[in-house]
């Protein structure tokens, strides 16, 4: 008689996955402390800061959304609900880093308060998307003993 196992099993991400995956949280919240710099001494040059580091950020985790789109795409019925609150995590985090980069191209003057506050929320975006990557992607291996 066959015994049929099913166990779920955390799959660790692809190793430069994860070395991408590194890049946009310490850079958005390089970006935030800019802002908060800013905001404590009107030094126009944090501005400046902030918008490279939001220019990094967004390079590389447009790198991170196009492979985790690709890995959904091909993984076919290993694919999980995770696997989409992933990807929706990091497509919600590209579009706030898109519209932050924005209004850090404005004046120092202008950016403020609404780019610290975009800032925050970017942040937080690029946590949970660390978050849910590095926790592991489940995947479900059917062990066939015989």
């Amino acid at each position: 008689m066959a015994d049929n196992n099913v166990t779920d099993y955390p799959r660790a991400l692809h190793p430069l996955h994860a070395i991408l995956l590194a890049f946009p949280l310490p850079l958005f919240l390089g970006a935030l402390l800019s802002d908060l710099a800013y905001s404590s001494t009107y030094e126009v040059q944090w501005t400046n800061f902030a918008s490279w580091l939001i220019a990094g950020a967004m390079l590389t985790g447009a790198l991170v959304t196009l492979w985790a789109l690709i890995e959904c795409l091909i993984s076919g019925r290993q694919r999980t609900g995770k696997h989409f609150a992933y990807l929706v995590v990091l497509l919600v985090m590209m579009a706030v880093g898109f519209i932050n980069a924005l209004v850090h191209a404005k004046d120092g003057w202008a950016a403020m308060p609404a780019g610290l506050w975009l800032s925050v929320v970017v942040t937080l975006l690029a946590l949970i998307a660390s978050w849910i990557g590095y926790a592991g992607l489940r995947a479900r291996e059917v062990a066939h003993a015989t």
